[in-house]
């Protein structure tokens, strides 16, 4: 296509995502009391602690607190993830026209289908069960199945000096 032909081309630029994750389907790292080892089956009838995947949040200031998703597995299926930016300049009681710039736009999937998911809520003295004295608090452990239905979108506005 020529510059010319392309200078008279519009357009909305913007990316659709549709994606399978699927987390410890067979087998995943497990620690008890000592060196890790693989275990070989970590779907949701395990109940071996630790089986799933971990993500530890430092909370505290001086390093010691620390929010953890622990056992983290299953399957999570979208469609329709999109990815844009988006001119504000009405809108938001009045403060739209104030802001007059672009935002990041996240628009949610028109569903998520989770297969066999479960993680654990959890509160830690560290991130790593290996760390000596580590001591967690389990407060809930949640299991997931089926479709669910997600409306709306994410803005995440910029900050900050240019």
């Amino acid at each position: 296509m020529s510059t010319d032909d392309l200078g008279s081309v519009s357009g909305q630029g913007g990316v659709y995502l549709s994606g399978d994750i699927t987390i410890n389907e067979s087998g995943g790292p497990l620690n008890v009391d000592g060196p890790s080892y693989w275990q070989a089956t970590c779907d949701s009838s395990t109940t071996d602690s630790r089986c799933g995947a971990r993500i530890a949040v430092n909370t505290g200031a001086s390093g010691t607190g620390w929010f953890v998703l622990d056992n983290i597995r299953g399957r999570f299926s979208f469609e329709g993830l999109t990815l844009r930016t988006r001119h504000i300049d009405s809108g938001f009681d009045g403060d739209g026209a104030l802001f007059n710039a672009d935002v990041l736009e996240f628009g949610l999937p028109n569903g998520v289908d989770y297969e066999n998911v479960s993680f654990t809520v959890a509160n830690a003295n560290s991130a790593r069960p290996t760390d000596s004295g580590y001591q967690q608090t389990d407060i809930m452990t949640m299991e997931i199945n089926g479709p669910v239905k997600l409306e709306g979108n994410l803005l995440v506005f910029p900050t900050g000096n240019p």
